[in-house]
């Protein structure tokens, strides 16, 4: 079969060619705009009005860089992430890692289907917990009898969701001086809830689960091409480029999207003294009375897409890390029969998440814990993927070069400095 960067130079229709060029990257980085990433950019802007803009500048180039490396890793190497630390690196950081991630992951997913759920009401005007249900077993029916193929157009599909925050940005008619002056010019502030805000934002945007969803994509396309097992060790300088464009749309536009949402919420509730929210649900009940309802709606419908892109991304990539770590059949195009283990755990993942919404857990305290794992998690990652795309074993002469070396050790200092902010910030509270 014909692997996609062949399709790409023989595709002749510039937008045919641009959807082909965008891949896993492009779905990894809408997916991190999820309904907790949301929550979490919103009660920045909400909170502390313009004062974090100029973070997504920052947030890009490591976003970026870690993202790239896991693709290389996966294209090089041919195993997703677990896979390559089970043939590399010692089985109990293995098993620890992928332990904190499918956890992480089942609490997040919990906590997305309420906000879906909670977002579903602002539209509909019917509020209901057990419209988490459906949503799951949906969810559910398509990961587990859909080809990877039509998966993967579904959630190409679902990213349109991210132009309704380009269009609440332009809704709320923002003063563009002082737009340009916090997105350039860097806020320097020792308050608490600054900082706390900072590693919040920082911690949402460099998740674990993108790291395994990213190898393991690049892997799944390879597969999808048809290329056997020995055939997919390596990668051309053509796939490297492509899942380079791929990757670094992707964290752009997710980048964008994070910083339309904190302007947004800025300009109308911070503006407007609606200081106090805790999702992403909150901000857009509270936009409607503000910047009228078309604005709350379009906030909410936002929500709806990048949730229902997010949950199976996060069920996925536990799935993936499960079954690479124990040596399993694993990938969204085998048929469930072959891969019960695989598709075992994003069931359980989504029936946990089902089950979060019905306990007495606040959607809130669910975020937060979540957060705490991933951050945990995160930088003892990086160092590890560093290690690994630096690795002859791993990747033999395509070893990552100096640029994103040196950017990936520096996000990897600034998710220690981010934990170690986390820590700090929870026992002073």
């Amino acid at each position: 079969m014909t692997t996609r960067a062949q399709k790409v130079v023989r595709e002749r229709s510039p937008a045919k060619k641009a959807a082909l060029l965008l891949g896993p990257g492009f779905i990894t980085g809408v997916a991190d705009d999820d309904p907790s990433g949301i929550g979490t950019y919103s009660v920045a802007g909400a909170s502390l009005g313009l004062a974090t803009l100029w973070t997504a500048l920052i947030t890009f180039p490591l976003m970026a860089a870690v993202q790239n490396i896991c693709a290389r890793l996966g294209l090089v190497a041919g195993h997703g992430l677990a896979g390559i630390l089970r043939r590399y690196y010692p089985r109990p950081v293995l098993y620890g890692a992928v332990a904190i991630v499918v956890v992480a992951n089942t609490i997040n997913l919990g906590a997305d289907l309420g906000a879906i759920a909670d977002a579903l009401g602002i539209i509909t005007g019917a509020r209901a917990v057990w419209i988490a249900v459906p949503i799951a077993l949906a969810i559910l029916a398509v990961q587990v009898f859909a080809s990877y193929h039509v998966i993967e157009r579904i959630f190409k599909f679902l990213t349109l969701a991210l132009l309704a925050y380009v269009a609440e940005a332009v809704l709320v008619h923002p003063d563009l001086g002082q737009t340009l002056r916090a997105t350039i010019v860097p806020t320097v502030s020792f308050d608490k809830d600054y900082i706390t805000t900072l590693v919040a934002i920082l911690g949402t945007t460099i998740s674990p689960y993108l790291f395994f969803w990213q190898a393991s994509q690049e892997v799944e396309e390879e597969k999808e091409s048809g290329n056997p097992k020995a055939e997919r060790m390596g990668a051309t300088r053509l796939q490297l480029r492509i899942a380079t464009i791929d990757v670094n749309v992707g964290m752009f536009v997710s980048n964008l999207v994070m910083y339309f949402i904190i302007l947004a919420t800025a300009v109308t509730l911070h503006a407007n003294g609606r200081t106090e929210i805790q999702t992403g649900a909150d901000a857009a009940e509270a936009l409607r009375p503000i910047a009228g309802d078309l604005a709350g709606l379009l906030f909410a419908a936002g929500m709806i897409g990048t949730g229902l892109l997010a949950i199976p991304v996060l069920s996925g990539s536990a799935a993936y890390a499960v079954s690479e770590a124990l040596d399993l059949r694993r990938g969204l195009n085998e048929d469930w029969r072959r891969a019960k283990a695989f598709y075992g755990v994003i069931a359980v993942a989504l029936l946990v998440g089902v089950l979060v919404n019905f306990t007495p857990i606040k959607p809130i305290d669910a975020l937060y814990w979540s957060s705490v794992l991933n951050g945990m998690a995160a930088p003892p990652l990086l160092v590890l993927i560093m290690l690994a795309a630096r690795d002859r074993r791993v990747m033999g002469t395509q070893r990552i070069g100096s640029v994103l070396t040196v950017l990936g050790w520096a996000t990897t200092i600034a998710m220690f400095l981010a934990l170690i902010g986390l820590a700090v910030s929870s026992l002073t509270s």
